[in-house]
């Protein structure tokens, strides 16, 4: 992909989550939360919800609008998971030049009752034999989707290679579509003192398998603090993209999602874990001068779909992932395993 291509299909991917963004905001005025809140479908990759069904007409209406013929591409996404979709509109698979991965509301839960801001998420790779994964994403985009009270919509977009400076961050307007440069600053604290970080438990499933493995890791970096518990803050925000977010922004300092994990280690299918379209921007992340990777410290790859499930780390800076990881690592050899 060269240096024209990816700026293009930058601007592209922002052009499509600006539509997202819209007609999220437009189809939910005067709505109640109850009626945005039904159930549409139930698929292998997560529940739908009312809401969710207006966001993929949006996604499917702007490609066939607004993508450019001469850079073929096929789309993952929830929903159309049981058939190819391309666009061109019917151009052959193996004719796709890339791979666009996209959660069209990343936060989903959290939005439809106007409780905090949800994500529109995507990330352009280039197509290849088998299958593309995480490491082989080059364009990657995240746009807020804002609450109904909410001026500000925040959006950050990027290509792999350039670091801190190829990011293009803006704080968008809603109400007038001006703009203004938006700082990106991960944390560079060298401890989770009087900080936010948190291991993700955001259903009941695991939750206390979580929580214990989680305040073991607190206790063996810092010991107790004052009154007895190490000072370390956590936000459970339901939402990958947010996560993400709260991270490259300079809010939190470290984020995991051990779920996964978790359950295999109780047997329990669910699929109310992270997938990998719920982590197609961390890119961003690791060109901010973060880090995200497996439990493990390798490399997060998981293939492009909406199915497989995805554990992560992710750290403000690689000091504080160095510090966590040999911790981490025999935790989970002793409770998850």
């Amino acid at each position: 992909m060269t240096a024209d291509v990816e700026d293009r299909a930058r601007r592209l991917l922002c052009g499509l989550q600006d539509s997202i963004r819209d007609a999220v905001s437009n189809a939910r005025d005067g709505r109640a939360a109850e009626e945005l809140a039904e159930v549409a479908a139930v698929t292998a990759a997560d529940t739908i919800y009312r809401i969710d069904k207006i966001s993929e007409s949006a996604v499917l209406a702007w490609f066939e609008a607004n993508w450019p013929s001469d850079l073929p591409v096929e789309l993952v996404m929830e929903g159309v998971e049981d058939r190819a979709v391309t666009f061109p509109v019917g151009a052959p698979v193996d004719r796709a030049a890339f791979v666009c991965i996209l959660d069209p509301i990343d936060g989903t839960r959290g939005l439809m009752y106007d409780k905090r801001s949800a994500w529109v998420l995507a990330a352009l790779a280039p197509r290849r034999e088998g299958k593309a994964t995480l490491a082989d994403v080059q364009v990657a985009a995240m746009t807020e989707l804002p609450t109904s009270k909410q001026w500000a919509s925040d959006q950050i977009s990027g290509v792999r290679g350039r670091g801190p400076s190829g990011l293009v961050a803006q704080r968008v307007d809603v109400r007038d579509g001006s703009h203004r440069p938006l700082p990106i600053r991960p944390s560079r604290a060298l401890d989770f003192r009087h900080g936010f970080a948190a291991l993700a438990r955001f259903f009941p499933d695991g939750k206390e398998l979580l929580a214990r493995v989680e305040e073991r890791l607190w206790r063996e970096l810092h010991g107790p603090g004052d009154g007895g518990s190490p000072l370390v803050f956590e936000d459970q925000y339901l939402s990958s993209g947010g996560q993400i977010y709260e991270l490259m922004i300079g809010h939190d300092r470290m984020i995991g999602d051990l779920r996964p994990l978790a359950h295999g280690k109780l047997g329990i299918e669910s699929s109310l874990v992270c997938h990998p379209y719920d982590v197609c921007a961390a890119a961003l992340l690791q060109e901010a001068g973060g880090v995200v990777e497996r439990p493990d410290g390798r490399p997060l790859d998981a293939p492009l779909d909406t199915t497989s499930p995805v554990s992560w780390m992710g750290y403000a800076n690689p000091t504080l992932a160095g510090l966590v990881r040999p911790i981490l690592g025999r935790l989970i050899e002793e409770h998850l395993r």
